[in-house]
């Protein structure tokens, strides 16, 4: 071993940590990559998933079917899944009128295959019932839903025209898909509603007769109202927006029940379009309630209500001279519980972030409801004057005033940590997707950069210096190998100079 330490060359000291900064630097440069992707460590998890179960690590973990641990893992997990339950984004898009046209002028993709399979599942559940089979227009529609390709749903609607003219479904899925303007999508929506209204009647005609006919009345009562929304919606991009509100008023008292869609919103940005202040606050009275789901239109709508009577004459100067009057104050905690509630929305609202088209499903509190708000309601902030300048001032005190939102709430229940994970399959991979809060670096990728930068600093002095290096290798070397003093000798002299220390004598 001397032999060979003491033949190692200064060349051999510059390979050596020449090589191992490299092969660090790409361990580095992987974990970064890895955790940037995926969220996690790649050592970390390969350790906690392969090598602690060859260590007997998940003997401890195993816990019995009734025990309380497996019963606060299920109550866990359940409470996951509510949390990041993805919604139907109220405001969604049309896909030959608006989402297509986008990708013939980009050549991208607005939306993605996860987010068009909950649409798809959606039309199933709403447009389908087990009665199908009763009228042939009908079974050709439940296999339309089905088709991945839009070309072969779109001929499927027409077969189903074909058998019936009086399809309302058929026409539903050409004004979303085939109609490549807003005026074209409303004209098929009209012929689906004079179909819908004809069929929804004959329905509840006969919808005590048998358990089969309640569920095709239902199914008809979900097409009606659907195209009476689109409807409604088709109003108020042509500008018609008074029609627009009429249409959507009307649906919530007639069919007060379906309050899961959501139509309020829609009423909401109508509304606020008109700059009928009042009214919105009216619906924002019945529907920001304690005991119903948020969402980030009602309380930044309730924010920007607020913040409209004191934002023209607000100034940070002014008001850290003076202090904040109470106006100010119930307009600041309204930015506060709406930016607790979703924190992406600011950075759209203030241009901070650029925006995309929304997508047809939304995570509540997440960047995918973020984008869907900034989307419709960026301009009645901009309307107002002063709204997006005390926007600006405050909403970073949100986080201040909660140091640890991943495990407490100040207004609402803790935010979520799976909001991440379904955003990004919500959106386009082109989009930046927003994550709050920002997650700690692991261990591993400290430790590798640690020891990426050391060996990389050795390396370059050893370049530099290597004789000196080289001796100073060789002297480290020199320590791990055995001493002639360290033997039992050594002891027997350590143990005499004690003796002499104490004052003692051998006799």
């Amino acid at each position: 071993m001397t032999v060979f330490l003491n033949s190692l060359t200064p060349k051999f000291y510059v390979a050596l940590t020449g090589t191992s900064s490299l092969i660090s630097g790409l361990i580095f440069v992987f974990e970064w990559w890895y955790f940037h992707k995926h969220g996690t460590s790649f050592i970390e998890q390969v350790s906690v998933s392969h090598l602690q179960p060859l260590m007997g690590g998940t003997e401890s973990s195993i816990s019995e079917p009734g025990s309380p641990s497996r019963n606060r893992e299920s109550e866990t997990s359940r409470q996951n899944l509510s949390e990041c339950k993805v919604w139907r984004n109220p405001l969604n898009l049309f896909r030959g009128a608006e989402y297509r046209r986008y990708t013939w002028v980009t050549g991208k993709e607005p939306l993605t295959y996860y987010d068009m399979n909950l649409s798809a599942q959606d039309h199933q559940t709403f447009f389908t019932c087990d009665t199908d089979f009763l009228r042939p227009s009908d079974t050709v529609m439940q296999k339309a839903w089905r088709e991945r390709n839009p070309p072969a749903r779109i001929k499927a609607a027409y077969q189903a025209l074909e058998l019936n003219n009086d399809c309302a479904t058929a026409y539903v899925l050409l004004a979303e898909e085939e109609a490549t303007t807003i005026v074209d999508a409303e004209k098929l929506f009209k012929q689906a509603l004079k179909a819908g209204e004809t069929i929804y009647r004959q329905s509840q005609q006969c919808q005590h007769q048998s358990p089969q006919h309640e569920a095709q009345l239902r199914r008809d009562t979900n097409v009606l109202v659907y195209i009476k929304r689109r409807l409604a919606m088709c109003a108020r991009k042509l500008g018609r927006i008074r029609e627009a509100v009429k249409i959507m008023r009307d649906l919530m008292k007639e069919f007060p029940p379906l309050t899961m869609l959501n139509i309020h919103e829609n009423l909401l940005e109508s509304l606020l379009e008109l700059q009928a202040y009042a009214d919105v606050q009216a619906v924002l009275a019945k529907y920001d309630d304690i005991s119903l789901p948020k969402s980030a239109a009602i309380c930044y709508t309730a924010a920007l209500l607020k913040t409209r009577t004191v934002s023209e004459k607000f100034s940070p100067e002014t008001a850290s001279r003076r202090g904040l009057s109470t106006a100010e104050i119930n307009a600041v905690e309204a930015i506060h519980r709406a930016v607790e509630f979703n924190p992406h929305v600011p950075k759209y609202l203030l241009e901070m972030k650029s925006l995309i088209l929304p997508p047809e499903h939304i995570l509540k509190r997440g960047d995918s409801e973020a984008i869907a708000y900034a989307f419709f309601h960026l301009q009645h902030w901009k309307r107002i004057e002063g709204a997006l300048n005390l926007l600006q001032c405050t909403w970073e005190g949100t986080f201040r005033m909660i140091p640890h939102p991943l495990e407490k709430g100040h207004l609402f229940y803790p935010y979520p940590s799976c909001t991440e994970m379904a955003d990004r399959e919500l959106l386009p991979t082109f989009h930046h997707v927003s994550v709050y809060p920002k997650k700690e670096l692991p261990l591993f990728i400290h430790f590798t950069a640690g020891f990426c930068s050391s060996t990389a600093m050795i390396a370059i002095l050893t370049h530099q210096f290597p004789e000196i290096m080289g001796f100073f290798a060789k002297a480290v070397l020199g320590l791990w190998r055995p001493q002639p003093w360290a033997s039992s000798g050594f002891e027997e002299n350590t143990q005499d100079l004690k003796s002499e220390d104490l004052g003692l004598s051998s006799g």
